[in-house]
């Protein structure tokens, strides 16, 4: 199932640079969450294995399953929304893992998405939204006027955008150091401008869901470009200083917004 990947020099570099430990792997089949017996073959290759564990208290009632499942002690690694590459820090080197579906992407895209996972894993951020919300995960839940499904794919969204807003400002560093790098980071974001600029007129026509318009706009925060109304207000100081606080007003302000 898994495959010591050989990385490029930028990404080598980057792993050097940042997280000297972890561990990439090709996995040999598709995923979004790895069935438990998969998932517990990494015990092969690292030191050791910690599932993570949260508190059901910062479940909603009606939480989705594998939300469940993740909060619980299963070792849960790869979540809905994660993208190709996964990272995790519930084994001891850190873990990551390039899903098989990159296959025929751009090689210089491919490895833009291993060095941000690499940097995130150097940073001191939860490996998962329900880390970030915690029991303000419920007040999300009560604020987004939306199904299960939904709010869980919105505050996913969330949390990806108050990701970027910390990587962001390492990838503006790399012109020099990482230029390949740099350089696919600036290309991803000049791909993105045309399609979040209208966003706003795509929810309003119904071509696109509301939850689906947070995803990609929260997916625009890393590449510093600019977001129309509402998601501007995710693009902020504010939202990098206070995090799920904010992320919650945010939601509550924009959803009575939505209802007038």
């Amino acid at each position: 199932m898994f495959e010591r990947r050989e990385l490029s020099d930028p990404v080598a570099s980057v792993r050097e640079s940042y997280a000297d430990d972890a561990l990439v792997f090709d996995c040999a089949r598709d995923f979004e969450t790895l069935p438990p017996a998969q998932a517990e073959e990494l015990g092969f290759v690292v030191s050791r294995l910690e599932p993570a564990t949260y508190p059901d208290e910062w479940l909603p009632a009606d939480a989705p399953t594998l939300l469940e499942r993740y909060a619980s002690s299963d070792l849960t690694i790869g979540m809905p929304g994660d993208g190709s590459i996964v990272w995790t820090r519930q084994t001891d080197p850190p873990v990551v893992l390039v899903k098989a579906r990159v296959e025929g992407s751009p090689a210089s895209f491919v490895d833009f998405l291993l060095a941000e996972a690499i940097l995130e894993v150097s940073l001191d951020v939860p490996e998962h939204f329900l880390g970030f919300f915690e029991a303000e995960y419920r007040e999300l839940d009560d604020a987004v006027a939306l199904g299960p499904t939904a709010t869980y794919q919105v505050a996913a969204a969330l949390y990806d955008g108050w990701k970027g807003l910390q990587t962001r400002d390492v990838f503006a560093t790399w012109h020099e150091d990482h230029p390949e790098l740099a350089t696919a980071w600036q290309d991803a974001g000049t791909r993105l401008e045309d399609r979040v600029a209208g966003l706003p007129s795509a929810v309003a026509r119904g071509e696109t869901t509301f939850a689906d318009a947070t995803e990609l706009a929260c997916s625009a925060i890393k590449h510093a470009i600019e977001l129309p109304a509402p998601f501007a207000a995710l693009d902020t100081d504010a939202y990098r200083d206070h995090g799920p606080e904010y992320a919650v007003r945010w939601a509550e302000k924009t959803f009575e917004a939505l209802s007038e």
